[in-house]
Parts: C-alpha cells; structure tokens; sequence
C-alpha cells in the first residue's frame, strides 16, 4: 500500500529501506515484483535490502555499506562474482549459502 502511494505523487525517484521486512513470504514476492516492475519501466529507485537474489537480478549497482563505509560500488555482477573488500566476502559467503 505504501508504494501504491508513493506512486500517486508521480515521483521521479523512490526510496526502499527494507521494504520486505517483518512480511510473510507471500507479501514479500508480491512487493518485490512490484519493484521490478517498477525498475523494468524505467523508475529510478534506492533500495536498502538483505534480499540478494532480487538485488542480483534488479540492480544497476550494489553499493555494500558496512558500519558507514561504502565499501563496494559495483555492477551486481561485479559485486556478487568477484568483491573486493574481505567484509563483502564473508557478507556473501554467509547470505548466499542459507
């Protein structure tokens, strides 16, 4: 619902800070097809997520924070095949393997 109205202000911009948290697994397919759709029509968005399959297949960059810093800005590619930075590493070791 959130989404629906932030659209009805025709931004040219929008901005996610886990927007699938504390939702059920339904609600969480739902709102990310949404946002891809909304990144296959063009619309510009930021989204801070934990959700890295749907961060791999939608993103034009992935930029890892970590306590601040940026640490990584990259390609999804890029990031998910080949990081960088150590803390990247074992972010993803991690999450990609659960």
């Amino acid at each position: 619902m959130a989404i629906a109205r932030g659209l009805a202000m025709e931004p040219r911009v929008m901005l996610f800070d886990e927007p699938t948290s504390a939702l059920d697994p339904e609600m969480v397919g739902e709102v990310l097809k949404v946002m891809k759709d909304l990144a296959e029509s063009g619309m510009t968005m930021m989204c801070v997520t934990h959700e890295m399959g749907f961060a791999r297949e939608v993103a034009d960059r992935v930029i890892f924070v970590d306590k601040g810093q940026i640490l990584e800005d990259e390609t999804p590619e890029a990031f998910f095949t080949n990081p960088k930075h150590e803390r990247a590493k074992q972010f993803l070791q991690q999450v990609m393997t659960h």
